[in-house]
């Protein structure tokens, strides 16, 4: 009932864009703030934004301007537009649903995310 699918990954030089999409349950949609995650090579799990059922944002302070979460509610699905793509922005990224927005805790299971590669 919690699983969220994303898509959209890929590889582009520094300073390119990417849409990620994060594909969910209309039950879950509704009822849930979502995050987008990412985890990069020896380097922890880390928050990257979120948005709230009412469409409050959060973001984590590297990719403020850069990085736009929005919602879909015809789709129910939530997006991460990622634009001016650094290098540092590689890592692979999730999606899961919370109960708020901002938040550490996150319902359900970690599915398989999507890569996202930046290099010159």
């Amino acid at each position: 009932q919690l699983t969220l699918v994303e898509s959209g990954g890929g590889t582009v030089h520094p300073g390119g864009s990417l849409r990620l999409s994060c594909a969910a349950s209309e039950s879950t949609f509704s009822k849930f703030s979502l995050g987008w995650f990412r985890q990069a090579p020896m380097k922890e799990r880390e928050r990257v934004a979120c948005i709230s059922t009412g469409g409050y944002t959060n973001y984590k302070d590297s990719v403020k301007g850069r990085f736009t979460v929005f919602r879909d509610n015809a789709k129910n699905t939530m997006y991460l537009q990622m634009d001016s793509l650094k290098p540092d922005d590689t890592a692979h990224y999730f999606c899961i649903a919370q109960p708020g927005c901002p938040s550490t805790v996150t319902f359900g299971s970690w599915g398989q995310g999507t890569q996202v590669t930046v290099v010159s």
